[in-house]
């Protein structure tokens, strides 16, 4: 290769400049390209040689018109600009130099205090990668079921904390379990292995989702729906669909959201085996894209399938462990938000009442979030006192658990309050909103 085609360091300056850090941590890459070209002199059609891109492509990028969120593509804007994997989100790429070799003139001139220096029984993180390597010759079905556990921890800590600080611990697991796919290894462990890949996969677009990052939220929905898909794994891939399908009522997108969750049924019924308890989870699912769309007659039709497939549940169906969440209480509290989302207030607050009274204490977000769906629906009665109670209840719960998701639906039920803004319990409301949520940039509200 001539050395004109040779991938270069991009400079120290701009690799350490806030910009272009926080432009990588988003994965914004209009502004990523932008300044690799302003700062580095790499023109788009050398981004797009060196990225194995057209130049039709990059220039869309660049312009706002396309974003770029499969993962190989980022490992090849990674690899052909030579952006550390670390600052898109990625494992170290093999190109990079072992950090204990990489020693910069700035490292070189600082001398830690003692007080600062990293204790010396830890090893450096190299030796980590090398040790991780030395022991992935000895998987078993032990260790696949110790993922599993951790994965079903993860996702207790994420209903009662969110899972903003959870990410980053996921990410780097999910990283580690694709590496050991690339090892040949029997048929039952790599099996297992991609299905662990797959659910982490989902976790991580779910924080994502929950953090209303949309973009970040479906590229790692689809590298979820690519694992499940290599072990063909149905009722797996109908779930991740049925997550994409409440993204997309989530961005107005009400359509898509039908489409979606349409696919996701039509996997599950193709797949043998498929239990009651996922066919109800995902005709509510359905349910909740015909109310966005204002569709009465589907909506109440998905509901009704919900309840009979919910009745037909043996305590002996091999439920996947993914969908145990939906039991009696939350097909009662979805009923009553399908029938909100439609409009029909009157019908759906006794259920998300009676269900949020007996929703467990530790799963703050959902009880934040059923709070917020009752308080509204008491609102669209004209229930004020009741309704601004209520989501003062929501507001508690809220304070203790990181979801933009839930922070943003409290500040929309502020937004419904306009008409009695000025009524005692609203000026409450809002004085607590103040004080529990920071305002949103550019708000003249909370």
């Amino acid at each position: 290769m001539p050395d004109a085609d040779r991938p270069q360091e991009l400079p120290a300056r701009l690799l350490t400049d806030p910009e272009m850090i926080n432009a990588c941590r988003v994965r914004d890459f209009a502004r990523v390209f932008r300044l690799v070209k302003t700062r580095a002199g790499i023109y788009p059609s050398m981004i797009a040689r060196r990225c194995e891109l057209t130049p039709s492509r990059v220039g869309e990028v660049i312009a706002g018109r396309r974003q770029l969120l499969h993962m190989d593509v980022i490992e090849r804007i990674s690899d052909g600009l030579r952006i550390p994997g670390g600052m898109l989100g990625l494992a170290r790429r093999p190109w990079e130099t072992p950090q204990a070799l990489a020693v910069t003139e700035r490292e070189a001139s600082q001398v830690p205090e003692p007080h600062e220096q990293a204790p010396a029984s830890l090893p450096g993180p190299d030796v980590d990668s090398i040790l991780a390597l030395a022991t992935r010759t000895n998987l078993s079905a032990a260790t696949l079921e110790a993922f599993r556990s951790s994965i079903e921890d993860y996702w207790r800590r994420d209903d009662q904390h969110g899972g903003e600080a959870l990410r980053p611990a996921v990410v780097g697991q999910l990283r580690y379990v694709v590496g050991l796919l690339k090892e040949s290894r029997p048929p039952s462990i790599q099996n297992g292995l991609y299905g662990i890949a797959a659910e982490l996969a989902r976790l991580t677009g779910w924080t994502y989702f929950d953090a209303r990052q949309y973009n970040q939220a479906r590229a790692y929905f689809t590298e979820a729906l690519q694992l499940a898909k290599e072990i063909d794994d149905r009722q797996f891939m109908a779930n991740v669909l049925a997550c994409m399908s409440l993204q997309a009522t989530y961005q107005d997108k009400p359509a898509d959201s039908l489409a979606l969750v349409t696919a996701a049924q039509d996997q599950a019924r193709s797949a043998l085996g498929t239990t009651p308890r996922v066919l109800s989870m995902l005709s509510m699912r359905e349910a909740f894209a015909h109310a966005t769309l204002g569709s009465q007659t589907s909506t109440h039709r998905a509901i009704g399938e919900a309840h009979s497939q919910f009745e037909r549940i043996q305590a002996s169906d091999p439920d996947p462990s993914w969908v145990t969440y939906f039991d009696e209480l939350k097909l009662i509290v979805d009923t009553g938000i399908a029938h909100g989302r439609l409009g029909e207030a009157a019908m759906a607050e006794p259920l998300i009442a009676d269900a949020l009274r007996r929703e467990a204490r530790t799963n703050q977000r959902g009880r934040a979030f059923h709070a917020f769906w009752l308080a509204r629906t008491q609102l669209d009665q004209g229930k004020l006192d009741q309704a601004c109670s209520t989501a003062t209840q929501a507001l508690e719960s809220a304070s203790a658990v990181a979801s933009e998701r839930v922070s943003g639906h409290l500040r929309e039920f502020y937004d419904q309050l306009a008409p009695h803004r000025q009524e005692p319990v609203a000026l409450a409301f809002e004085a607590r909103l103040r004080a529990v949520l920071p305002p949103v940039s550019g708000s003249l509200h909370p």
